[in-house]
């Protein structure tokens, strides 16, 4: 303990002398747990992630929060804020580990140009967070609400894509998400000023209500990961699932009266064994103006599922900005299209 107790004294006299490796002391585990976290996002996670994974993080995240949430005041009693801390930053690096395996498949779901751009920008908010640790330290660790928030939203956000991977449709993966979530809170409602465990799923039961509403009323703000759209775009005609001459951007209205009408082409990717309805629907300067059901895709295929929907109907002055929303049946943007029609 001497030693122990004689490096210490040491280091502080160093970090005193010397300002960089207060810097460093204050700054440098979370530098290199975001050069660690980016290096695995773009080299070593492409693709899809795999399920395994998600079960395995959220299985352990969930216990660890399960565990310090129970025991935080009798450790915080006895002066053991060292093992508090560890195992803060335990379920920090767990969350930050899991959003970081996750946010590939909710980028390529997610359409920049749409209301769902806002899930994902949360989420690669909180994995900031949880990579620089003095943010975190000052914006979480403090107040118990943001850790259940940071905790319960990383949660829904795991489920919501693990789900599909075995074959779940994306609006029950998402509702699943939603109730498993709340119910992963129900030892801290025990903690809370209930007495009996009835009384803590009761107050979950209801959060998880008001949970279902809430997603079923925003469902469109989330993107429907892991479909994704692999290929999409606009042509005359479509021939043996392939578009023929496909539009580059632009289109003269001459040109679509001679090839009366329009066909929408798009390749969803899917994992294996999802079977999901979409729809297509055409859009002129933002407004809905054609809704056209499609057949099922099916997940599996490496360059996404074929289909298409045409146009025909081009009446009056179609000169302007079109959009085609390739949609789940239940109202989540997959991806989007875009043409212009000009005089």
């Amino acid at each position: 303990m001497t030693f122990i107790a004689a490096l210490f004294i040491r280091r502080q006299r160093l970090t005193q002398r010397n300002s960089w490796l207060r810097w460093a002391e204050k700054w440098g585990v979370s530098i290199a747990s975001l050069a660690g976290g980016l290096l695995a996002l773009f080299v070593f996670r492409r693709g899809l992630p795999h399920v395994g994974w998600i079960v395995g993080y959220l299985i352990l995240l969930w216990l660890l929060f399960t565990l310090l949430t129970r025991l935080r005041q009798g450790l915080e009693a006895r002066g053991r804020t060292l093992v508090i801390t560890a195992a803060d930053y335990t379920i920090q690096t767990l969350t930050h580990g899991l959003l970081l395996f996750i946010l590939p498949g909710y980028y390529a779901s997610t359409t920049l140009t749409s209301v769902n751009v806002w899930f994902f920008l949360l989420l690669v908010a909180m994995a900031l967070l949880t990579t620089i640790d003095v943010w975190y330290r000052v914006v979480v660790l403090p107040y118990a609400w943001a850790r259940h928030a940071m905790f319960v939203t990383s949660f829904f956000a795991a489920l919501n894509v693990a789900l599909p991977l075995v074959g779940v449709s994306p609006l029950l993966a998402l509702m699943g998400s939603g109730m498993l979530s709340t119910v992963s809170l129900a030892p801290v409602f025990r903690l809370e000023g209930v007495k009996r465990w009835s009384g803590a799923w009761m107050r979950t039961g209801l959060l998880s209500a008001l949970a279902l509403a809430l997603l079923w009323w925003v469902r469109v703000a989330i993107p429907p990961a892991p479909l994704q759209l692999a290929h999409a775009t606009v042509a005359r005609i479509v021939e043996r699932l392939e578009p023929v001459d496909p539009v580059r951007g632009e289109i003269s209205a001459e040109v679509l009266r001679e090839w009366g009408g329009l066909t929408a082409y798009t390749a969803v990717y899917a994992p294996a064994g999802l079977k999901q309805p979409i729809v297509h629907v055409w859009k002129m300067k933002g407004r809905s103006v054609t809704t056209i059901p499609l057949s099922p895709i099916r997940g599996g295929r490496s360059g996404g599922f074929r289909t298409y929907s045409r146009k025909s109907d081009f009446a009056g002055n179609v000169v302007g900005s079109w959009e085609v929303d390739a949609m789940t049946s239940s109202g989540q943007l997959i991806g989007r299209l875009r043409f212009t029609i000009t005089p």
